[in-house]
């Protein structure tokens, strides 16, 4: 997120407790704050993996998936889901280390 959106959140939020804007409002906002989340094409895994220079097996531990799972994503033969492409999304943009 970058440092205008947490600004702009932290005000509505203080808004939200002082009841300026409704809870409704606040959702709007919480939302936009949301990594969002693409499809991983089997070479960005791959190409993901390799820029922290992980084997297979290391690389899915972060994602708490298996190595053959990694494996089938980087072959193409499964594509991530779930809470483990939100935690792609957020590796590719934020880095690894926020997700150990």
């Amino acid at each position: 997120m970058s440092d205008i959106l947490k600004s702009v959140h932290r005000t509505a939020k203080g808004l939200k407790k002082t009841g300026v804007i409704d809870k409704a409002t606040m959702r709007n906002f919480d939302a936009m704050c949301l990594t969002t989340v693409h499809e991983f094409t089997p070479a960005q895994v791959r190409n993901l993996r390799l820029k922290y220079n992980l084997s297979q097996p290391v690389f899915a531990q972060y994602f708490n998936v298996s190595d053959k799972l990694v494996k089938k994503w980087e072959q193409g033969d499964s594509s991530p889901r779930g809470a483990a492409l939100k935690m792609l999304s957020i590796a590719e943009k934020k880095g690894l280390e926020v997700i150990a």
